[in-house]
């Protein structure tokens, strides 16, 4: 296809835009029509653009494909979080329900990209977006018999003006943070940052206005539910900039390949699923302040982990600290979620899951934009103090720009002078790392501190009071 820069981004960032921006109007939507229902429109929808992805015969095919992709991706989060709700009354098995949803969504993360590197490897590139469908095909024959259908009657149809204020807020802001991450404050990310952030507040006040609003900001009001959103923004901050600087590591500092990086983050993913399935059955017998602050804790220890790396050769402490982390972020991700599930009546819990879901993108690119920055900027402090003389005209510049383009630029030199560049790049970038180790790890105390108090008198949710099901929606 031989797209051009713009089209490669857009090819592979508009599905995660798109996800992230339509959530929320995905889980008013299933609050209204059925959990089940959108969950199986949905599950059509993905099949279908997996397949226009597939034999896309041009970029602008593909990225419209894409789009559709994240439309129907955004379905299935908000829609099974709320069906989990419903599902499981006691409280013990909703919370291990919630935990295999955190640790299988993290496992697939992984997975996802070892798999598709395999197809890759066997077929054609379109081969990759075939690997859902027999999935789609699976939920479409499996949920009419499994899955039992919710929804609320007497809610209102959702607003189409506060949805659309949602997704252009939700989208400018995301694809704000990513352009800082990328390229620092900028005309172009400020512009979107307020893109973002006057429909954002244009979309708060409408809801006060609503008798029946798209996001119910009344569930503020319980500060459970606002402190455990605002904690699982933080802690997926956290895990977001940690590997967003680890995997970095592992293939720009170590030197492996894709494949091989994804082999190495599987410690990381099994830790998550360990502390997102283990921490429901403890919060039986452990205090549910005492659990989060306690994990959090664990995290800021692997936090101190990652200060110790110095170079390539700590590939086993890089790797050890991240599944740490991972174990220590595992129980806040899941219990967290439950909080924030749990915390809304039945009829809202659509709306709920989505907010929910939408705060773990936020994090993730608030993660990689505040983490990011953070670490490029001492990244590019020390490279330009060490860079070696006699280098050619741009080539520091080019190289101050991220480690990516020093690998590069370092590459089309002459042997010694790109290994001295080489060497000098990633002695800055893991001075970038360490640095963000140590905010992390001072964050994640702090976050201890305040689920230790703030959380104190806490309990995860009871049973839902019953509520009007409907199975032949």
């Amino acid at each position: 296809m031989r797209p051009g820069n713009t089209q490669l981004l857009w090819i592979v960032d508009i599905y995660g835009f798109l996800i992230a921006g339509f959530l929320i109007p995905m889980g008013a939507i299933g609050d209204r029509i059925g959990r089940r229902r959108l969950l199986l429109i949905g599950a059509v929808a993905f099949g279908v653009a997996s397949v226009l992805s597939a034999f896309a015969v041009n970029a602008a095919m593909l990225i419209a494909a894409r789009a559709l992709l994240g439309i129907a991706g955004s379905t299935p989060m908000p829609s099974t979080l709320s069906l989990i709700r419903i599902m499981f009354h006691d409280p013990k098995q909703q919370g291990a329900a919630i935990g295999a949803w955190t640790g299988f969504f993290g496992l697939g993360t992984v997975i996802g990209p070892l798999v598709g590197g395999t197809f890759l490897e066997l077929f054609w590139w379109g081969s990759v977006f075939l690997l859902g469908v027999p999935v789609m095909v699976l939920l479409l024959v499996l949920g009419p018999v499994l899955l039992p259908e919710y929804r609320d009657k007497a809610v209102a149809r959702p607003d189409l003006i506060s949805a659309l204020m949602s997704i252009v807020g939700i989208l400018a802001l995301i694809y704000s943070l990513k352009r800082i991450a990328a390229d620092g404050l900028s005309f172009e990310s400020g512009i979107a940052l307020v893109v973002g952030v006057v429909p954002a507040a244009f979309f708060m006040v409408r809801q006060r206005r609503l008798t029946q609003p798209l996001v119910d900001l009344a569930l503020f009001r319980n500060s459970l539910f606002g402190t455990a959103l605002g904690m699982l923004v933080l802690a997926t901050l956290l895990s977001a900039g940690s590997q967003f600087f680890v995997l970095q590591y592992l293939q720009l500092v170590r030197g492996l390949t894709p494949l091989q990086a994804g082999l190495w983050s599987l410690p990381t993913t099994v830790a998550i699923m360990i502390g997102a399935m283990g921490a429901p059955a403890l919060a039986s017998r452990v205090k549910l302040s005492t659990l989060l602050a306690g994990g959090l804790v664990v995290t800021a220890a692997g936090m101190v982990v990652l200060t110790l790396v110095s170079g390539p050769s700590d590939l086993y402490l890089a790797v050890a600290g991240a599944a740490v982390i991972g174990l220590g972020l595992g129980p806040m991700v899941s219990l967290g979620t439950g909080l924030i599930v749990g915390a809304a009546p039945p009829e809202r819990a659509g709306a709920a899951s989505a907010m929910a879901s939408t705060s773990t993108e936020l994090g993730s690119a608030l993660g990689v934009a505040v983490i990011g920055s953070v670490g490029f900027a001492v990244y590019r402090a020390n490279l330009t103090d060490t860079l070696p003389e006699g280098l050619p005209a741009g080539v520091g510049e080019a190289a101050e720009d991220t480690l990516a383009a020093a690998v590069e630029v370092a590459g089309k030199l002459p042997a010694a002078d790109g290994s001295r560049l080489l060497s000098v790049a990633r002695d800055a970038f893991v001075q970038g790392l360490q640095t963000t180790a140590v905010v992390g790890a001072a964050l994640a105390v702090v976050l201890a501190v305040a689920a230790a108090t703030m959380l104190r008198n806490a309990r995860m949710p009871g049973p839902p009071p019953v509520a009007e099901t409907d199975d032949t929606a």
